[in-house]
């Protein structure tokens, strides 16, 4: 528990959470670049033919796409049990706490879309 009785304690929690989204969200672009390079590397191998399976690049892509929705939802649950030490006096009226927490959820959800739907192009 703060026994600080400052609001900036409470900014303090927020630049870490959204620290923490955007390195959940650089994973989720690299993962997404990788994945696609991987793709690009193999239609120039195979002289613009589709093909069945794909290789390395693949799976180190989804393993990070995977890797930044799981690096959002843990930042909530940290930035939350943060939140749980806070007192009243540490939070500003009618300051709205659970934006960034509704954004690090947003981009887990859209990262493990993305992937289903890679996953699922590639297994179809």
């Amino acid at each position: 528990m703060s026994d600080l009785n400052d609001p900036r304690v409470l900014f303090a929690a927020e630049r870490t959470l959204m620290a923490w989204t955007r390195t959940s969200l650089a994973l989720l672009a690299f993962g997404f670049v990788v994945e696609r390079f991987g793709l690009l590397l193999l239609l120039i191998q195979m002289q613009h033919t589709m093909p069945t399976e794909r290789g390395f690049s693949y799976w180190v892509g989804i393993t990070f796409m995977l890797l930044g929705s799981m690096t959002a939802v843990i930042s909530v649950l940290q930035y939350r049990k943060v939140l749980k030490t806070l007192r009243p006096v540490e939070i500003p009226e009618g300051y709205a706490i659970n934006f960034g927490i509704f954004i690090n959820l947003a981009l887990a959800a859209l990262g493990i879309i993305l992937t289903y739907y890679l996953w699922a192009g590639v297994n179809a």
